[in-house]
């Protein structure tokens, strides 16, 4: 072995290397990831091999932000920094809905619920995830045994009217489980939900099923990183060529979930930089939203008219526009969405706005606002975490204060 070399199992990896592995999995080139934190290639070059310091706390936030590394301590090597930042501790409830997820109940002899009854408690669980600041904890005490019951019935479905229909309500049982289970620490959960629910959706030969699968499927290649964006745009692109023929017809929710799709092509377009790409997209959809009934409200895509202004300001903030996602905050206040944690994920957008914009006051006065809609949103969003702790270190007492009373209310620091 070289002896100028690190040996990694004597002495620990320098920042600049852990950051040169990380960059390279994700598929990231210098250049981009120096675009994404407001640096330059030859900065990420010399940083990686260190030639520059390791960067002040911020900046190494940036990094993890862009790189969607779960704990901080991945980036720096520093064992005392384990923080998790895009994926949450791991909800009580997790383990008994991964339960759920892994039997095969192919041999019941339970009899199977009506569909009609299966679609009724989704219905009042979709409702509770929406009105309930714990929604993760009361979607989690309801998934194990709707998880079985559309399965059973999926099973036990004798027709092909009926197999349709089992496979349809199957796949939204488990696109509610995705909502549960992302941001948590067990991505082959996920992966296996998501999985499944495209198949289920394509054996119910329902648009609306099928539409929404995609949706989720679109969200879970988008988050896993740049190296999936194009697995993103092939199956949301290839969904709306799919659906589109269908709108002169449609239902709302079929119009709902078409506009959602298109509107998720410009958030990818916003995470690949391409302005121009992505408010055309926001402007289609917006033009969709337009066509429903004013007080319509996507049970699963929170899709309306009512969120359009949510959608442009994570657009704004996507594209590191951060007066431009201020100016959209402020366009957007007036309007009251339905949804607890929709309404938290949208205060945590336009705190990045506010924080991209210079103004870490405002940013952390609009996370206050996250965590009173709704405490386990932000608990599991990593980009407010990354405000809250970055801010922790700030210079002002007074901010410095308030963002670690913030802290220890999200389970960052004790308290």
């Amino acid at each position: 072995m070289d002896k100028h070399l690190p040996d990694p199992y004597i002495d620990p990896l320098a920042f600049g290397q852990r950051l040169q592995i990380l960059r390279t999995r994700k598929g990231l080139t210098r250049d981009q990831l120096g675009g994404l934190v407001g640096k330059s290639g030859s900065w990420v070059k010399a940083v990686e091999t260190g030639r520059l310091r390791t960067p002040k706390l911020d900046t190494i936030l940036a990094l993890a932000e862009s790189l969607r590394v779960r704990d901080l301590a991945d980036l720096t090597g520093d064992q005392s920094l384990h923080v998790g930042l895009f994926a949450g501790p791991g909800h009580p409830r997790l383990a008994a809905v991964k339960a759920a997820v892994d039997a095969f109940p192919v041999a019941t002899v339970q009899e199977a619920s009506s569909i009609a009854h299966i679609r009724a408690r989704l219905a009042r669980a979709w409702s509770a995830r929406h009105s309930a600041p714990n929604h993760r904890e009361v979607v989690g005490a309801l998934l194990p045994e709707l998880i079985r019951d559309a399965q059973i019935a999926a099973r036990q479905a004798d027709t092909g009217t009926a197999r349709r229909a089992a496979q349809a309500v199957l796949a939204e049982v488990y696109s509610l489980s995705q909502f549960f289970v992302a941001y948590q620490p067990d991505a082959a959960l996920l992966w296996r939900m998501v999985e499944r629910g495209l198949i289920a959706a394509q054996e119910s030969e329902d648009p609306h099923a099928i539409g929404v699968a995609a949706w989720l499927t679109t969200q879970a290649h988008r988050d896993a990183g740049p190296a999936h964006f194009d697995a993103a745009d092939a199956v949301n692109l290839e969904t709306l060529r799919y659906l589109e023929p269908l709108l002169e017809d449609a239902s709302p929710d079929v119009l709902a979930i078409t506009g959602a799709l298109t509107f998720e092509a410009g958030y990818t377009a916003a995470r690949r930089g391409a302005t121009g790409t992505a408010w055309r997209y926001w402007e289609t959809a917006r033009a969709m939203a337009d066509r429903l009934p004013e007080a319509y409200y996507h049970p699963v895509t929170s899709y309306s008219r009512a969120v359009m202004g949510a959608h442009a300001v994570t657009v704004a903030v996507e594209l590191r526009q951060g007066g431009e996602s201020v100016r959209q905050s402020a366009a957007a206040d007036a309007v009251i969405i339905p949804s607890r944690p929709r309404r938290a994920r949208h205060r945590v957008e336009e705190a990045r706005g506010y924080h991209l914009d210079g103004q870490p006051d405002v940013a952390l006065a609009t996370l206050e606002k996250a965590y009173e809609a709704a405490p386990e949103t932000i608990k599991y969003n990593g980009f407010a975490k990354r405000i809250v702790l970055e801010e922790a270190e700030s210079k002002s007492p007074a901010r410095r204060r308030r963002a670690s009373e913030l802290a220890v209310k999200i389970g960052l620091l004790a308290a």
